[in-house]
């Protein structure tokens, strides 16, 4: 559960109805509406990273796909 000013106690995977941990953080934008410096970000798990990713890429966004750091995850 996460309250207002709280960090979330698990980062949860972004695919719809993924209840796993998430251990991989997806940065992206959609040129035709964002400026270069906003950057969206979807968290996913091992099994949902390919799929966010290539749903994401297929659109031609830029995304970027990085590991969760320890800090972010803690």
């Amino acid at each position: 559960m996460i309250g207002l000013f709280q960090e979330p106690e698990q980062f949860t995977c972004s695919r719809a109805g993924c209840p796993a941990t998430a251990g991989w953080r997806i940065e992206w934008r959609n040129p035709k509406i964002h400026t270069e410096d906003r950057v969206k970000v979807w968290l996913a798990c091992d099994e949902h990273r390919a799929y966010l990713h290539d749903f994401l890429a297929a659109r031609d966004f830029p995304v970027t796909t990085l590991p969760l750091t320890t800090k972010e995850a803690s």
